[in-house]
């Protein structure tokens, strides 16, 4: 379910920018430096284009679709933490002894330095 809303969500996306790109111009950024006399680019009463009908629809259906995306995300992450789903403990004092075992090592008995350390008693 996740993957195609994801998907209808980048296809909205995509096509959201495509439709923006296609929009006329109407002068400078915000409105300011229209041209012409009293209309302007933004008049009370101006008829909305095709364009601009596609903008609306496909805002719309884009935050529809994040807020789906949102509310799913949110319901696969309750109550887990990270390392949860990692699957990694946290190292404790058991895991990793600081003291030798209780038998101790004993120094080799033969001359060689580089020869390993035996357990007490063998």
């Amino acid at each position: 379910m996740e993957n195609v809303v994801l998907i209808i969500h980048l296809i909205l996306s995509l096509g959201l920018i495509a439709v923006v790109l296609m929009q006329r111009s109407e002068g400078g950024g915000l409105g300011m430096g229209g041209g012409g006399g009293g209309g302007g680019a933004m008049s009370g009463r101006a008829a909305a284009t095709a364009l601009g009908k596609v903008t609306w629809i496909l805002a719309i259906a884009f935050i529809i679709t994040s807020i789906t995306l949102t509310i799913i995300a949110a319901d696969k992450a309750a109550g887990t933490s990270v390392i949860d789903r990692l699957g990694a403990a946290p190292a404790t004092q058991e895991d990793t002894p600081l003291t030798p075992p209780s038998g101790g090592l004993t120094p080799p008995t033969q001359g060689d330095a580089e020869a390993p350390l035996v357990p007490a008693g063998d």
